[in-house]
């Protein structure tokens, strides 16, 4: 097993509600470290510039907006296939559908409010965590 590094946000529904140390356990108690965190209110060049992938999408404005509503925790996670490990503990990002458990199905409010956002790819977590973190802020 691959020991890797995924990124992982905890959104402002979440942090609203003071569930971010309810769900950094199910991240730990899942086999992942948080080897870097930090809690930070997005400007909005960096919540666009972050979700530009989605910019011609109809949600995108929407998306935008509420990373904005609030504080947010920036996080990098590290473990065994860390990248799926974190999907998995989030859930399907329709709660509706997402499996007894996990973070989404338990604290999500909808699909747009869904608590978290997680890497889906190696190419992918690569870029996110360097879109938020320098090297020496990554201290696993």
């Amino acid at each position: 097993m691959a020991i890797e590094r995924t990124f992982s946000i905890i959104k402002p529904d979440a942090t609203e509600r003071n569930l971010t140390g309810k769900i950094i356990d199910k991240f730990e108690s899942n086999g992942l470290r948080v080897v870097a965190s930090k809690r930070v209110k997005l400007t909005r060049d960096q919540a666009e510039g972050f979700y530009a992938v989605h910019k011609e999408r109809p949600f995108f404005g929407e998306l935008v907006e509420m990373m904005l509503s609030g504080p947010v925790v920036l996080q990098v996670l590290e473990g065994e296939n860390a990248i799926a490990k974190n999907r998995e503990i989030m859930g399907a990002t329709n709660p509706a559908n997402a499996e007894a458990g996990t973070i989404r199905k338990e604290f999500a409010k909808s699909m747009g409010e869904n608590s978290v956002h997680g890497s889906d790819a190696p190419e992918t977590a690569a870029q996110e965590i360097k879109y938020f973190f320098k090297d020496e802020e990554i201290v696993g």
